[in-house]
């Protein structure tokens, strides 16, 4: 299957905020959780023993209905924690009152779109059967976007956003692949950063939308206008799979930089994504060029902050660019590698690309004179989601390993190629469709549960 995403360089651009489980919410906002029928969520008989069923009633001011929705992930009542039932992740898994332990069943995320996700089970807490009588039980299951699954909550730390909404910005591309709607995506998610793909060059060192389409006043600055509308913002990605790099077409540092700097003030950026492949990226002169273009647009960007993405094999990504940029006293914000097209289907693509992430923080350590800590949050992953140009297949379960893996150890970025994916394949365009059984977005939405 084609696809422009990078088997070697990309650099991008976000912010991250890392947060750490506590005892207690660090910060945190209380009061009533609302939802079906405009009713309450409720401890049962407002007791606070382990095992209280969690309910849907009238909305009465009692403390049963007091929540604390805390910035460490816990929704908290009388003291205790909402909790998925036996640590289920199946459809169907009852909510509870239990002490509160820290495990991932205990752990939620509110969305922009008011869902109550709980990311362990990528599943959204749902009143049963959409019914709206007092004493409904309360449970998870699938997201659907349904009004049973709606939730109006308290504020943890003054947003109902997950706590790092730049670090999850799924690519988007306008070239093919019958691109979505991003509003659709936002409402169904609470995504609202994406990866904007591609800037390339014209033939010269002068940057356009695939290199032929201006980056003002075209589908690209619709898109913008869109996601920027929606609260979020775009990440523009310079390179991809094919066409002509600025990278290679700009004879100079100076002049990259240059071409940087003209995207950077058309839309008054706070990312960048950098993407340079195959013999591009294999050229000491073109990683050089750009390892400098971007020590210039750091210095003269105050705030702008800039990934780095690239290629990885199983054990780690090459060494060389890192390297490079260590040795030449260009800091980016992270370095992500992409672990896919490894090459051959059957393969635990969750598990290897831990595996590759582990190589990459080694090589963090090893150029940076990183601890293991700092190593960690200067990394970020860019995955392929469905099945890659290698005929591996990227399960939504893999996604949940790596959504794992990165909060453990608050990496600064979670993408992957594409939003364009993230549907079930209806015999539309290449590249339109992940190639697996799945319902739409639901890649997005694993990814939309991470906390930093």
């Amino acid at each position: 299957m084609a696809r422009p995403l990078p088997t070697a360089v990309s650099v991008a651009v976000l912010a991250l905020s890392a947060g750490l489980l506590t005892a207690s919410p660090a910060q945190a906002g209380t009061g009533t959780i609302t939802g079906l029928a405009g009713k309450c969520l409720d401890v049962a008989g407002a007791n606070s023993a382990d095992g209280t069923p969690v309910q849907l009633y009238d909305c009465n001011g009692t403390n049963a209905q007091q929540w604390t929705v805390g910035a460490d992930g816990t929704i908290r009542a009388l003291g205790k924690c909402l909790d998925v039932t036996g640590d289920s992740t199946a459809d169907g898994a009852k909510a509870q009152l239990w002490s509160c332990t820290g495990g991932a069943n205990q752990k939620w995320t509110v969305t922009s779109a008011h869902d109550i996700v709980n990311p362990q089970a990528n599943k959204c807490l749902d009143v049963t059967d959409d019914n709206s009588a007092n004493g409904t039980r309360i449970q998870i299951w699938s997201c659907s976007g349904g009004a049973n699954q709606k939730w109006t909550a308290p504020a943890a730390g003054g947003g109902t956003t997950p706590a790092t909404p730049m670090a999850v910005a799924p690519y988007l591309y306008n070239g093919w692949g019958s691109p979505p709607d991003p509003t659709t995506i936002t409402q169904a998610t609470g995504v609202k950063w994406f990866t904007l793909a591609f800037v390339l060059s014209n033939g010269y060192c002068n940057p356009q939308w695939d290199g032929s389409r201006p980056l003002t006043g075209g589908a690209d600055q619709r898109t913008v206008d869109t996601v920027r509308a929606n609260g979020g913002d775009i990440i523009p990605s310079f390179g991809g799979y094919s066409g002509n790099k600025l990278e290679s077409s700009c004879s100079s540092a100076g002049e990259l930089a240059a071409a940087y700097q003209k995207v950077i003030d058309t839309y008054g950026l706070k990312a960048i994504d950098i993407d340079i492949e195959a013999d591009a990226y294999s050229s000491a002169t073109v990683q050089q060029r750009t390892v400098d273009a971007l020590k210039s647009v750091k210095a003269n960007n105050p705030g702008l902050k800039v990934y780095i993405t690239q290629g990885t094999g199983q054990s780690g990504p090459d060494t060389s660019l890192i390297d490079r940029a260590a040795s030449s006293g260009l800091s980016v914000d992270a370095w992500a590698i992409m672990p896919f097209d490894f090459g051959g289907a059957g393969q635990n693509m969750g598990n290897l690309t831990t595996r590759a992430a582990e190589g990459l923080k080694n090589a963090l350590k090893n150029a940076y004179h990183y601890s293991d800590d700092q190593a960690y949050r200067d990394m970020g992953i860019s995955s392929m989601n469905g099945i890659t140009d290698n005929n591996e297949t990227v399960t939504v379960n893999d996604f949940r390993t790596i959504l794992a893996y990165a909060q453990t150890h608050h990496l600064a970025r979670l993408t992957f190629w594409s939003a364009n994916r993230d549907r079930p394949c209806t015999g539309g365009p290449a590249d339109s469709c992940s190639g697996v059984s799945q319902s739409d977005w639901d890649y997005t939405r694993v990814f939309a549960g991470y906390t930093g």
